[in-house]
C-alpha cells in the first residue's frame, strides 16, 4: 500500500524512509482522518517530510502522484488561448447555490478528461467546458465549489479542490534561491553551545533541586549565559564582477550577524592579498595587514571567504598580479599563510556552479582550498558548514 507513491516521493528528491512510510500507514490504520485527500495530504507531509526545506518537493510529488494536473498529458493538450483572461461573470449567491459537485477528486478527473476529449473550441464564461470566467469546474478565473484549477496566476474564488500545487515552500527548496531565512536555516548547523560570562540565567533545574532539599523555601540558583560559541571570521570579495552578488552577500551577512555572536568581518579585492579592510568606503586609506589578523584572531576561528573566484590566473599565481597595488608575494602564497593558521576553511562562490569551468582561476582557488569551495546556494551552504565542524 502506497509503495508508488513513496517511490514517487523518492524520485522527486525527498529522504523519506521505510520507518516514515510505516508511520504513515499506521496513522492510516488508527483512522486519524477520515479519507478526505485534503486530510491525506497533510498527515501525508506530517509523517514523511524530515525537514521543512523538503516541502515544495513534497508538494510537487504529491501532485505528481495523486493529481499531476499541471504534469499530465491531458493538462498540456489544452490550447493556450483557452485559458486567456477576458470576461469574468459575476454569480448571484442563489446562482453559486445551484452549482452541483462531481462527487469526488477520482469523478472531478474523470469528468475533466471527457470534457477534454469533447471540446473544439475556447469557451469563456461558460458553466461546462474547459475556460475562464465562467462557472464551469476547469479552468481559471471563475467559480464553482469544486473545481480543478489550470493556467491561473494566483488564487480567485479559493474553491479550487488541488491546492496542494501553489507552491506555498518553493523558497525553502535546497535547490532555490538563497534568502536570508534558508541562510539562517543552513547557519543553524554550526553551532556550539557554551555558558560563559556573570551568572544572570535562572537554572530552573537547579532551583527545584535545591528548593527541595529545602522542604520548600525558594531557593534561586543561577547559571551563566548559554550562547553559540563559534567563532567565524568572514573575508567577503568586493568590487568589480561581485557586483552582480550583492543581493546575496548582504543575505548572507544579515544571516550570520543573526546566529553568531562571535563574528567579524572584512574585506579584500578578488584575492586574498598581504592586507584586508574593514570598511570598503575607506578602502585604500585603512587597510589591515594580514600579519595583523592572523595575530589577532586564533586558530579556532572559522574562515569563510565570499567571492565569484572570477580574475585574471596571474592574479593569483605572480607577484604584481594584483589589479589594485604591487604584490610583493603572489596570492597562491598569502592565501596559503592564512590557511596554515585557519584550520578550517571554506569558500562559498555565488558564480552559479555551470559557469565554473569557464574560469581557469575558479579552478586554481579550488586547487589551493583542498577541494572546499562550495556554490553559494543552500545546498552548497550545507556542504560548507559540514566541511566546518
Amino acid at each position: 500500500m502506497l509503495v508508488e507513491f513513496f517511490f514517487c516521493l523518492r524520485k522527486h528528491g525527498l529522504k523519506s524512509s521505510i520507518s516514515e512510510l510505516l508511520d504513515l500507514l499506521a496513522a492510516l490504520e488508527q483512522e486519524v482522518i477520515s479519507g478526505q485527500v485534503e486530510q491525506f495530504y497533510h498527515i501525508a507531509k506530517l509523517t514523511l517530510v524530515k525537514d521543512e526545506s523538503q516541502y515544495d518537493r513534497f508538494d510537487r510529488a504529491f501532485a505528481d502522484y495523486f493529481e499531476g494536473v499541471e504534469e499530465v498529458d491531458l493538462a498540456q493538450k489544452i490550447p493556450s488561448d483557452w485559458l486567456e483572461r477576458s470576461i469574468q461573470r459575476q454569480l448571484s449567491d442563489e446562482e453559486k447555490a445551484q452549482l452541483q459537485r462531481h462527487g469526488g477528486l477520482k469523478e472531478l478527473l474523470d469528468a475533466f478528461a471527457e470534457r477534454l476529449a469533447e471540446q473544439q473550441k475556447r469557451h469563456a464564461g461558460g458553466n461546462k467546458w474547459i475556460g475562464t470566467g465562467g462557472s464551469s469546474a476547469f479552468g481559471a478565473y471563475g467559480y464553482h465549489p469544486e473545481g480543478i484549477r489550470i493556467g491561473q496566476h494566483g488564487s480567485n474564488q479559493r474553491r479550487a479542490v488541488k491546492v496542494w500545487d501553489q507552491r506555498e515552500y518553493r523558497d525553502l527548496d535546497s535547490d532555490e534561491v538563497i534568502n536570508h531565512r534558508t541562510i539562517q536555516m543552513a547557519l543553524r548547523s554550526l553551532r556550539r553551545f557554551a555558558r560563559s560570562g556573570a551568572e544572570l540565567e535562572l537554572d530552573l533545574a537547579e532551583t527545584i533541586r535545591a528548593t527541595s532539599a529545602k522542604a520548600g523555601w525558594l531557593d534561586l540558583q543561577w547559571q551563566r549565559e548559554r550562547h553559540n560559541a563559534i567563532k567565524v571570521l568572514i573575508l567577503f570579495d568586493v568590487g568589480g564582477s561581485m557586483d552582480d552578488y550583492i543581493y546575496e552577500c548582504q543575505q548572507l551577512f544579515a544571516a550570520a550577524r543573526s546566529e553568531f555572536k562571535q563574528l567579524e568581518f572584512f574585506y579584500f579585492h578578488n584575492c586574498l592579498y598581504e592586507q584586508v579592510w574593514k570598511h570598503n568606503s575607506r578602502r585604500f586609506n585603512e587597510k589591515i595587514p594580514l600579519a595583523e589578523l592572523i595575530n589577532r584572531f586564533g586558530r579556532d576561528y572559522k574562515l569563510i571567504f565570499v567571492g565569484d573566484a572570477t580574475m585574471g590566473p596571474y592574479e593569483i599565481t605572480h607577484p604584481g598580479g594584483s589589479v589594485e597595488h604591487w604584490n610583493e608575494q603572489p596570492a597562491i602564497t598569502t592565501m596559503q599563510r592564512a590557511l596554515n593558521h585557519f584550520s578550517k576553511s571554506v569558500w562559498l562562490n555565488p558564480q552559479p556552479f555551470e559557469r565554473w569551468h569557464w574560469h581557469p582561476s575558479i579552478g586554481l582557488l579550488q586547487e589551493i582550498m583542498g577541494g572546499r569551495m562550495y556554490p553559494l546556494s543552500i545546498d552548497g551552504l550545507n556542504r560548507a558548514i559540514r566541511s566546518l565542524l
